[in-house]
């Protein structure tokens, strides 16, 4: 077993800890403390949400434009809380700054494939899930490896601050992690000689592997090995907004705007469409 598991990056972490810091002190608070989503967006018409910017088919940021389903979820939950489209401020986030942006007011919600569990539940409230991925492989096209039991004493990559690092560190101890801030740059990793697998959401890796200069590269072996309900994240104390976005999806389900969502943003994506389940929209706090 290897004595150093991890090789985060440490000017990345930093880098990521100073960006958050900053954006949370330089005034930048999207909601002013104890306002929820409703009320935000029914006093100001807009409302600020924190989305991943380089997810290709979920969430990936061209320009000045974001496109994927992370994105037209967050148009669905806009529109159904009477915000106009062109009134709704993407914030990029990353997967360590979710948590943070939350809580500090930076964004009034947040759309970054945030799987729902019960540790990040103490602390913010989760709409949804309205999408249930599950973690995987990507490896090259050529490689043996078909799961992640097979790769002790090789180097998976994964993101800082995600529940797939989480995961692999706790059932997979003898694989090492390599750890970025953004699943893009351990795709890059991929395709050089230190990393032999990146391990995040099948939904997220079929995204990557389906770009035009990753065609042929990649695969991703096996079935997935969690369960990973995407939630939407608000502040722990808004629990009518929470209802809300439930209240949201549930109709959106049933009017055919989430299907079309998912059409849209990954119907070539070769993962087939699954209705959303509204029995599991049930994350909801039940009072703080």
């Amino acid at each position: 077993m290897p004595t150093t598991r991890r090789f985060a990056v440490a000017t990345t972490v930093i880098a990521i800890c100073t960006m958050t810091v900053l954006t949370a002190c330089s005034g930048g608070s999207s909601s002013s403390s104890g306002q929820g989503i409703i009320e935000k967006a029914k006093t100001t018409g807009t409302l600020t949400i924190g989305v991943k910017s380089d997810q290709p088919g979920l969430s990936l940021k061209t320009g000045d434009n974001y496109e994927g389903f992370d994105i037209n979820i967050a148009k669905i939950l806009a529109k159904g809380l009477g915000v106009k489209a062109e009134n709704s401020q993407w914030k990029t986030t990353v997967s360590i700054n979710r948590k943070p942006f939350i809580e500090q007011g930076v964004v009034d919600l947040v759309v970054a494939t945030y799987t729902i569990n019960d540790k990040r539940k103490n602390v913010v409230s989760f709409g949804g899930p309205y999408y249930v991925a599950g973690q995987a492989l990507l490896v090259d096209k050529d490689s043996p490896i078909a799961a992640p039991g097979q790769m002790d004493g090789q180097v998976a990559c994964s993101v800082v601050g995600s529940s797939s690092a989480s995961n692999m560190e706790k059932s997979y101890p003898n694989v090492q992690l390599q750890l970025f801030d953004s699943y893009s740059k351990c795709v890059t990793a991929l395709s050089g000689s230190g990393v032999q697998a990146v391990t995040t959401d099948n939904i997220i890796l079929a995204g990557y592997a389906a770009q035009p200069h990753n065609v042929g590269k990649f695969k991703i072996p096996g079935e997935p090995f969690t369960t990973e309900p995407y939630g939407v994240g608000l502040k722990k104390s808004d629990v009518a907004g929470c209802n809300k976005v439930n209240e949201i999806l549930a109709a959106s389900a049933a009017d055919g705007s989430y299907k079309a969502a998912y059409e849209q943003a990954l119907g070539d994506s070769g993962l087939p469409f699954t209705p959303l389940d509204t029995s599991l929209l049930t994350n909801c706090p039940k009072g703080v």
